[in-house]
């Protein structure tokens, strides 16, 4: 039975991390990472709160919500008023996160609830990640972590996506499925903008086995002109998601006028390669018009293989063009043993056609691949050395 079709049940109790729901409102609970603010300011009454959760680092008043929408000053505490209140809940392959270097061919249980702390014009699921802001109101379905996981488990798969809108705005609920998920023999996976603060990195990375990080693109005016932004914080979590272990890959929306600069492009990877690693996944994907950007022609399909070209002379091993249908070729799908070049893994949109890998290294002269391949094969959490372009995790 899936989880949005099962028999609704009136809340028993708590939640499985130890989190318990305010009253009979479905939804309400107590939020992590925030503090009582010194605010000398404020009107008298209930204590201001600072989030610390996102890089906005928001200050709310009583009864004020964050950028997010989702997150709320009741009383002088800070809540979270999305707790097991899913939108979604989808059966994906790990491809279509992108994730190339996870568990090729595997299935991932997909969750998102609703809002987002980015503002992006270009969103394609901005009816979910932009319904607190537009005021639209969705039908949620109420699952509690381990009916999460025993979902995802009924379903065959190997992991649980946190996607679809940012993750990181609904983390008490992601820790808790998270957790469960672990010690079920499930992987944890995260499709983030990366907007984190070190507070919330130390939080979420021990429970995290892999994340897409959108690095869209790298121009602090323009993070904060299309997406209500700052450009550092974004490299700030991608910097320590790989430090603390996490596999990390990195996928950019290449948007005509806006983030196809090849000069910007040159920078991107060209960081990446320096302080990532040049074995780091680059997802390079083509923009169709969504949302605010509807006046915005897509990508031509030249400018996709002209940053691909761009990503690899910066040293990047594994580029994969994405989102181009028609126009892909076959050795876009590919991934290709960075020592040797042997073919490891062929794929076909989402679906992997070809897998040689053995035990996670290249057949032919045994270099690893980075990444997490079979299961319980922990990856090297240290990875590469950075600028090496040999050895694997």
């Amino acid at each position: 039975m899936s989880l949005r079709h099962r028999p609704r049940e009136k809340d028993q109790g708590g939640p499985a991390g130890g989190v318990s729901v305010h009253g009979a409102e479905r939804g309400v609970a107590p939020a992590i990472l925030w503090s009582v603010a010194d605010d000398p300011h404020a009107p008298p009454g209930p204590a201001s709160v600072r989030c610390v959760l996102c890089a906005h680092r928001c200050l709310l008043r009583a009864g004020r919500r964050g950028i997010c929408g989702v997150r709320e000053n009741r009383g002088g505490e800070l809540v979270t008023l999305v707790y097991g209140e899913l939108v979604a809940a989808h059966l994906d392959p790990i491809e279509k996160k992108p994730l190339f270097h996870v568990l090729p061919g595997s299935t991932s249980y997909s969750i998102a609830t609703v809002g987002c702390p980015f503002r992006c014009g270009f969103c394609q699921n901005w009816e979910i990640a932009q319904a607190p802001r537009e005021g639209l109101r969705h039908t949620t379905f109420h699952a509690e972590p381990a009916e999460v996981v025993d979902a995802a488990l009924s379903a065959g798969a190997r992991s649980i996506a946190f996607t679809y809108v940012e993750p990181t705005i609904f983390a008490e609920y992601l820790l808790d499925v998270a957790r469960l998920a672990r010690g079920a023999g499930l992987r944890n996976v995260l499709v983030t903008n990366g907007y984190c603060t070190p507070e919330s990195v130390a939080a979420l990375a021990p429970w995290i086995d892999a994340a897409n990080v959108d690095l869209k693109g790298f121009d602090d005016a323009t993070y904060r002109r299309i997406c209500g932004a700052r450009l550092e914080p974004v490299l700030e979590t991608l910097a320590g998601f790989r430090a603390a272990g996490v596999w990390v890959e990195v996928t950019t929306l290449l948007i005509p006028g806006h983030t196809d600069d090849p000069a910007g492009l040159r920078a991107l990877t060209g960081w990446i390669a320096r302080e990532l690693g040049p074995e780091t996944p680059w997802h390079v994907s083509r923009f169709f018009p969504a949302y605010r950007f509807g006046h915005v022609h897509p990508t031509p399909v030249a400018t996709i293989r002209e940053a691909t070209a761009i990503g690899r002379a910066s040293g990047l091993a594994h580029v994969y063009p994405g989102n181009i249908g028609g126009a892909a070729e076959r050795d876009d799908g590919i991934t290709r043993c960075a020592g040797c070049g042997s073919l490891l893994v062929a794929r076909s949109g989402y679906r992997v056609t070809d897998l040689r890998l053995r035990d996670g290294a290249c057949p032919a002269c045994g270099r690893r691949l980075p990444g997490i391949f079979e299961a319980g094969l922990e990856h090297d959490r240290r990875g590469p050395a950075v600028g090496a372009g040999t050895g694997g995790r």
